[in-house]
């Protein structure tokens, strides 16, 4: 195990194809070497970049294969421990829903009279 500290600013600063860092439970890995062979495409990585990829790497379900990479690829503890940094994915869901609950509540709203209507069975 890396007996460094990764601060957020540095994790930050690693986020291009180049030189990329993640955030897993705590922890921060390079995956530079391994964006380009990652099976779901790159873009999958670099949406998580400078941020907490815990929830999107756990969502995902990664084999122990997945896994077991890992340690190759530790730099060091999270300066922030296990905080939580909202991920790409989890950013791009709460917009997702906060937009159908806007959505849903603009149409509930053009239709609050709905009580005015009659259901008659088909």
């Amino acid at each position: 195990m890396a007996d460094r500290t990764v601060t957020l600013e540095e994790l930050r600063a690693h986020k291009s194809k180049e030189s990329f860092y993640i955030l897993l439970h705590g922890k921060v890995y390079d995956v530079t070497k391994f964006i380009d062979e990652h099976p779901g495409g790159d873009e999958v990585i670099l949406a998580e970049g400078g941020q907490d990829a815990t929830e999107a790497f756990e969502d995902v379900g990664h084999s122990d294969e997945a896994r077991a990479l890992l340690p190759g690829m530790l730099i060091g503890e999270f300066e922030g421990g296990d905080i939580k940094l909202k991920s790409g994915a989890a950013a791009a869901q709460a917009s997702r829903m906060s937009g159908a609950v806007e959505k849903g509540s603009r149409s509930v709203e053009s239709h609050r009279d709905f009580h005015d209507y009659q259901l008659t069975p088909s």
